[in-house]
């Protein structure tokens, strides 16, 4: 009997170790964009500070509506990045809305809002806020130009993990390991989804090739954790 206890715990140190080495493999070449206690490497659009809205707290980035006091606004990354894989992992208060953009060109006076100019994908209690009722406005999706092919999303007060991959003009959403949106930027299709889309008349909507990545501000309550990026060459 204690052979086999043995073996047994021999086998379970074995899959772990496994495990391990998989989840160290599918992380190879990110990098950090939280270190889990502080907004470094973060500042509030068009600011040099970080609002009051968001909090580093129990290993998450936090946007407490209630903290705001008039001093909130969507958080970007002090960097800017072109090609990248972006992992990271969300979840929302009931009736919650937000989402993360990317490629937002930072100017501020020209464009006002980060979604001025950056595409989203959308973060959001599908069941509890109106947008849900929205086609192209549903969690996962590529935010007003590109529905989700499948809906992944956990319930709210779970944990979803996201990823965006822009590679050279191909962009994929991926949510909770399920691929929601394959769509490719910059040509002609992508001009005719804009054109398409409330950001029709939008100058410089979906045109920047490089820019910031964004935890977006939409005045609900929301969470994000282990936020990592790969540059793609």
């Amino acid at each position: 009997m204690k052979t086999f206890y043995a073996t047994f715990l021999v086998m379970v140190m074995i899959l772990m170790s496994c495990s391990s080495g998989k989840a160290q493999d599918s992380n190879k070449g990110f990098v950090s964009l939280f270190d889990g206690k502080t907004t470094q490497g973060w500042h509030t659009y068009g600011k040099t500070f970080v609002g009051k809205g968001w909090k580093a707290e129990d290993g998450a980035l936090h946007l407490d509506p209630k903290a705001k006091e008039n001093d909130g606004g969507d958080l970007v990354t002090d960097k800017e990045y072109s090609n990248f894989h972006l992992k990271l992992d969300w979840k929302v208060a009931p009736k919650a809305n937000s989402g993360v953009l990317f490629h937002v060109h930072e100017d501020a006076e020209k464009y006002h809002q980060t979604y001025s100019t950056g595409p989203e994908m959308q973060v959001l209690d599908n069941e509890g806020h109106p947008d849900g009722k929205i086609i192209k406005h549903r969690a996962g999706d590529l935010y007003d130009l590109v529905k989700s092919s499948t809906e992944p999303v956990k319930p709210v007060g779970k944990w979803n993990t996201a990823e965006i991959i822009s590679n050279h003009g191909q962009l994929e959403f991926i949510l909770n390991g399920v691929k929601t949106v394959s769509v490719t930027q910059f040509d002609e299709s992508w001009k005719a989804l804009i054109a398409g889309s409330k950001f029709a008349a939008w100058e410089g909507f979906g045109t920047f090739t490089s820019g910031k990545i964004t935890l977006q501000d939409h005045g609900d309550e929301v969470w994000f954790r282990n936020i990592m990026i790969k540059e793609l060459k």
